[in-house]
């Protein structure tokens, strides 16, 4: 048994008692140098305890960090985790299922971040998922958004994969930064372009593509008719997807260089034009808050949030201001 008397305890029960606060808790220990015991892991879920996209994404941590892990295991609702020191490298984690590729990269890529070197994480699992960031959202949105904060972000789609057997591979490569830097992001701008992909892979029709692209296309014109919307119907290479699915995404820029999004997927008996309607609505619903982020980024992002600050408040909007750790990579 590894000495944890000094273990900081977290009850993964609170709130909505999903997985998040693992990945944030685990990430968070590794950098800190801080061992943690967390209970409750997913209380809220219908099937409480670790899932193998939890597990993997955990051993993932504990092996870039040279660390130990106990109750590491299918179905456990207790984990004890000592870190050890970051280290870069080649990392593998696999879900073995459809379990979510974004969500593996959540918790490893802060630690990576502050390693001795550059890291490549190659994560197998599911790239388009319920319930999770779907890979495009991490390429188009998260990507180009979070490297304000002065760090390089290389994401790789080796290999799209869906429900319910995965078999997606993305290959994240990131350099260590010194010290991450603030950025100020209040003013969203004016919007000054609206663009997406609507995809089919496996055994669907390109029909259906062009279906939720049209929808969705339809959907946003009815609010902003003089903007040029340009949806991509795209088939997946049979040789870069694996199984069936089907999705869209629809992304944003406004004049200041920020980017928010709308998406969803498709599923067996569910219409094309409701997918791309469902897409176009979350869209318009992230503009019409005038906040400059999406609900999606507001969330991924708090990890390299540093300080966010503004003199005036829009009306009928939200400042998050945050003074960060100001945390320094004393391995480089």
């Amino acid at each position: 048994m590894m000495g944890d008397e000094d273990a900081v305890e977290i009850d993964g029960g609170v709130m909505e008692g999903g997985g998040q606060i693992l990945r944030v808790s685990t990430a968070l220990s590794c950098l800190l140098s801080v061992p943690l015991r967390v209970k409750n892991i997913r209380a809220g879920r219908s099937q409480p305890g670790l899932r193998p996209q939890h597990l993997s994404g955990l051993e993932m941590v504990r092996d870039l960090s040279d660390g130990q892990m106990e109750g590491g295991e299918i179905g456990s609702t207790e984990i004890t985790f000592t870190p050890g020191k970051i280290k870069g490298g080649a990392h593998v984690a696999d879900t073995k299922t459809a379990g979510s590729v974004c969500l593996l990269m959540q918790v490893a890529m802060p630690c990576v971040l502050f390693a001795a070197s550059p890291s490549e994480l190659r994560l197998k699992g599911g790239t388009n998922a319920e319930m999770a960031p779907q890979i495009d959202y991490t390429v188009m949105v998260f990507k180009p958004m979070v490297e304000k904060f002065n760090l390089t972000l290389d994401c790789d789609i080796k290999k799209r994969g869906y429900y319910p057997k995965g078999g997606g591979e993305v290959v994240i490569r990131i350099s260590p930064v010194k010290q991450l830097s603030p950025i100020s992001l209040t003013d969203r701008g004016t919007v000054t372009k609206i663009h997406g992909r609507a995809f089919v892979a496996g055994a669907l029709p390109i029909k259906l593509a062009k279906d939720m692209s049209s929808a969705a296309v339809r959907c946003i014109r009815k609010e902003m008719r003089d903007l040029f919307v340009n949806i991509q119907a795209v088939r997946e290479p049979d040789d870069q997807a694996f199984g069936t699915g089907s999705g869209i995404i629809i992304v944003a820029e406004t004049s200041t260089g920020c980017l928010l999004a709308g998406s969803s997927l498709g599923k067996r008996g569910k219409n094309a034009d409701k997918v791309g309607i469902e897409a176009a609505e979350m869209l318009l619903g992230n503009l019409r808050h005038g906040g400059a982020v999406d609900d999606y980024l507001q969330d991924q992002a708090k990890f390299t949030v540093t300080k966010s600050e503004d003199e005036e408040s829009p009306k009928d909007a939200y400042i998050i201001e945050c003074q960060g750790i100001g945390m320094i990579n004393t391995n480089l």
